[in-house]
Formats: structure tokens, sequence, C-alpha cells
């Protein structure tokens, strides 16, 4: 084991997550898609990388109608995946090499392929089965109209209209996303007595903890009352505001503390307590950091670093909010700037517009939908010479700050965004639901390339990829940037050994650094560690000091444009 941190019960602090989509990491059977077998074979890669943990997103039996996130079993593996024997086979090797395993928790709904659903479509109206989700009658004079305007995340209204046995029309089911998901009735005590079982299930299995999905979206306003428009849809706004009705509504602490009763009664196991991270768009950041007082969640994404424009002044706005809010309730900070939800690092820096200026001091209406935002980005040109090397600038950026980071896979390979998916072959649900106006997130889920010159790149042997992979690829698979001294591969694998090794980056101190000229972030770690990044267009003169790791090739112990240099100060 090569982890010294592995058995540290406080490894979550400052670890770094290592993300798979498991249907585009590796294919070990060959049938196209990745798979368990897959993650396991590819594990020593990401000891070599030297992450903490891998964050693995559902592998659950799914009609993979929303790439996974349409959960028809919590307790099993799809068999497109493997078995659950794989599973336990993948975790204990992940064990074995020092790597923690965090799998995905989807609590806001099921696959209408869930045997409780289907029992509830099969159930009269008032019927227990029924009662596990959010059945209502419809409104108007024949039940014809929805129970109340909400829509759906992915577009069109968020109900949908059963037809019962006799082929009338029956009730409406409500589904916050795609038609295949309806929303779980977490006012049901069956609903939070089940999910109980399911965290158990997987933490004597040996997972180290879970990603939750949706974390603020489970308890609804018991009236399901109508919300106030969207001028662009037409419907019941999702913007996570104060007092929506289906987001962040008081329900979801009384949730979230009894996982949390559920993760500590595995304190005095061998690997320790076991960890939850939060996704939630929430905006002020104090609203975030009550997900993660000490009864509740342990850490949650800072999606704001994500959304963040490439400028000095906006990153360190985020900073200097994200810090503080977290040292409040005595929480790390949770790094992230991309995932299986958006746009690739590599596009998105290298876009016309980068993100939203956080250094702007007026409130934002909405946390932002990652899909519409990514629509909005898609429709722009791209210059990715400009967007790698902002990457390559921006990763050393996110692994200096305190706290813990997320790599999404393919982001130490510097993988952009496939923008030119053939349409016949996208398969997000927001693609259909837009009227084909919004091409979703296939474009970041593209499979890995891993070696070889033409596709499928080592993802498989020569079964053909479930989304095809671009040949010019072939320069950037994990085989061709091992062996380059100037690859993004090995500017990451350098990264993570210094983290790991300097003490500087293990405490949670972390001061701001006048330095004069330019568009300018500079900050020192610990005692010894100076971390300055030029998001401007001329060179920066550097203080003295030995380089320990740049972004970039310096001259005149000068930082170029968009770069990022660690000193030994």
């Amino acid at each position: 084991m090569t982890n010294p941190h592995f058995l540290d019960p406080d490894w979550w602090r400052h670890a770094v997550v290592y993300q798979v989509y498991p249907r585009s990491f590796a294919d070990a059977d060959n049938d196209g898609t990745g798979d368990v077998r897959g993650i396991t074979e590819k594990l020593p890669y990401l000891a070599d990388l030297g992450v903490d943990a891998v964050w693995v997103s559902p592998w659950y039996p799914s009609p993979l109608l929303d790439g996974g996130y349409d959960v028809a079993d919590h307790r099993d593996i799809s068999p497109d995946f493997g078995t659950l024997a794989d599973a336990d086979a993948f975790i204990a090797r992940a064990h074995e090499l020092g790597i923690r395993v965090i799998i995905d928790l989807v609590p806001n709904h099921s696959s209408w392929e869930h045997p409780w659903f289907k029992a509830a479509l099969a159930a009269p109206p008032g019927s227990p089965e029924r009662d596990r989700y959010l059945f209502r009658d419809g409104r108007g004079e024949h039940g014809e109209l929805p129970p109340n305007n909400w829509g759906s995340i992915f577009g069109g209204p968020a109900w949908t209209r059963t037809t019962d046995p006799d082929g009338t029309p029956g009730q409406w089911y409500l589904h916050l996303f795609d038609i295949s998901q309806p929303d779980w009735n977490w006012a049901n005590p069956e609903v939070p007595a089940m999910f109980d079982d399911v965290l158990r299930f997987w933490f004597d299995r040996g997972i180290d903890g879970f990603r939750v999905d949706v974390a603020d979206s489970m308890a609804k306003h018991p009236d399901l009352p109508d919300h106030v428009v969207n001028p662009h849809t037409g419907f019941g706004s999702n913007d996570k505001e104060p007092g929506a009705p289906h987001w962040d509504h008081p329900g979801v602490d009384e949730i979230q503390r009894r996982w949390r009763a559920v993760a500590d009664a595995y304190a005095d196991t061998e690997l320790g307590g076991r960890i939850f991270v939060a996704e939630a768009y929430l905006d002020p950041i104090e609203r975030l950091v009550e997900y993660v007082r000490p009864d509740r969640l342990h850490t949650t994404f800072n999606f704001d670093a994500l959304i963040s424009e490439w400028s000095a002044a906006s990153q360190r706005a985020v900073i200097d909010k994200t810090i503080p809010a977290h040292e409040s309730v005595g929480a790390p900070t949770t790094w992230v700037l991309g995932n299986h939800d958006n746009v690739r690092v590599a596009t998105r820096y290298g876009k016309p517009t980068t993100g939203r200026d956080y250094s702007v001091a007026e409130p934002l209406e909405s946390a932002g939908d990652p899909i519409e935002l990514g629509a909005q980005l898609i429709a722009m040109p791209t210059d990715l010479a400009i967007g790698r090397r902002r990457a390559r600038a921006a990763a050393l950026l996110e692994l200096a700050l305190p706290g813990s980071a997320y790599i999404y896979q393919g982001e130490e390979l510097g993988l952009e965004e496939v923008e030119d998916i053939p349409e016949h072959l996208l398969q997000d649900p927001a693609w259909e639901r837009s009227g084909h106006r919004v091409r979703g997130r296939d474009g970041c889920r593209v499979p890995l390339p891993w070696s070889g010159a033409a596709s499928p790149f080592g993802f498989g042997v020569d079964a053909e990829p479930w989304l095809p992979m671009p040949a010019h690829w072939a320069g950037l698979t994990a085989e061709a940037q091992a062996a380059d001294a100037t690859s993004m591969l090995t500017l990451y694998r350098t990264a993570l050994r210094l983290r790991r090794e300097r003490g500087d980056f293990r405490t949670d101190a972390l001061a701001f650094h006048p330095l004069d000229g330019g568009d300018v972030l500079a900050f020192t770690r610990g005692d010894g560690t100076l971390v300055v990044v030029n998001f401007g267009a001329d060179p920066v003169t550097l203080p003295a000091g030995e380089v320990l790791l740049a972004s970039a090739d310096l001259a005149d112990a000068k930082l170029p444009s968009d770069a990022t240099v660690w000193l030994a100060v």
C-alpha cells in the first residue's frame, strides 16, 4: 500500500477523489460498455496517479434512461456492469492499494422499472403501494391537468398521467427529472427505512461512503403548491431560492441526520466511519454549509468553483466565501472542477465566456442548472489550446487549496467535450425532453482512451464503444501521456505526489500573498508553499523560491499567461 493516509479516520478531510463513470471507464468484457472488472483492472493506474479514493457513479440495475440514475434495484449491480461478486472484488482490491471507495446514492427517485413502482401502478389510488411515491389526482373537470405547475429539470412538465387497467386516464405521478424517474414519497416511513437498509447493505460490503445525488430534493412541501412560473419554460421555476416547495425544503435535515447516525455506527470498524458527500446547487453558501454540520453530512461539493469564470477576482471571491463558511460549521471544503453533468474543463475554459463572475456583489437568482448551462456553452466556439492551458493551471489551483478535491475521469488526460456526437446517438434524456434543443451531457461521458492509435483506444479490445471516440484522441491516451514528461497526466501525477508528501498541503492554513502586477492570485499554504496563478495576458515576475511544479514553462523567473506555479519559500 502506497497511501500513508489510508487508515486515517479523517482521510476524507484532505482526500483527492477520482470519479469513475462506469459505462465509460474501461470495458473488460469487450461489449462496448465499461464494467466493474474494467475498473478493477485499472486500479493500479489510479494508485499510480495518487488518488485517495474512487467515486463510482451508479452501477445499479437500470434501464439507463438517465445514465444509471434511474435505479431499479439499490442492492445489486447492473448485469451490463457485472455482478455483486465483481463489486466485492473491486472493493477488496481498492483497499489493498490504499484507495477508499465511494458509490452513488440516488434518494430522490427510482426507475419506473423498480418493483415498488410497478406495484404502485398496479394498485388503486390511495393504496399503500402508491403512497411510496407521489401520486395525485389531476386538476380540471376530468383530472386532465397536472396536479401543479412544476417543471421537470429535463424539460416539460414534472408530472405524467397514468392509465388505469380499464384503459381510462388515471392519476398523475411526480418526476422532477425524467418521466422514467418517479419521485419517492419521503413522508412515507417505508421509504427512509428502505434506504437505511441500502446504506447498511453497502457499508457491510466495505463501501467507505456515498455521494448523495441531488441531496436537496427529497423533502417536498406536503401540499405540493404551484410555484412561481419560469417565463422561459411556462412551468414552475426550478430555481432553488429559499422557500421553494421542492428544493432544500424542511425535512431534508431530518433525512440527513438519520443517514449520519447509520454511518456513525460503523466508527469502530476496521476501516473507521463511513462518510457522505452531498450534491446540491444552493446559494448563498450559508444554506449549503447547513448540510455539513457535525450531525448531518460530512462534505458537499463546492459548485461555485466549477461555475466561476477564469479570473483572479472571481476565483478569489469563491475562495473567500467558501473557506470561512465551511470553517463556521467545522467542515472541510470540497473543490470540484468537472463531473459527468458538466462540460469538460478544457472545453469550458476555452470558451469566450468561462463562467460567472463571483466578484460581482449581485445576488445569484439561481445556482444554475448544469444542463442548461452546458447547452449555452456548447453553442459557443472553443479554443482548445487556451482551454487546455487553463485546465492545467486550474488543476494546480484546485489541488493546492485546503480540503478535499475531486477529479472527473479524463481530466488528468486533458480530454475535451465531444461536441459533435451524431444526433441519432445522443442518449441524455434532456435531448428528447427539450425538443432537441439541449444536446445534454453525453459529450463529457465519452469512453476514455487508454492506449493505441485507433478507436476504441484500449477501452475495450475491438468492440465499438457505446459513444464514438474522436480519432485525434490517439495523442491523448494514458499510454502516450505516461511517457511524456510534459503531459497533463504527468502534471497530475506530480501534483498529487507533492500534495501527499508536503505537510503544507495537509493543513487548513491559507493566507493570501500580495503580488504586484497583472491579474494574479497568490497564496501561501502552511509555512513554506507559495501558489501563484496568472490569469492575465502578460507574464508575471515571481518572488524568490524553489520551483516545485509549474503548469507551463517558466522563463526568466516569470510565470506566463494562464499558468500556475508551486514554489517552496
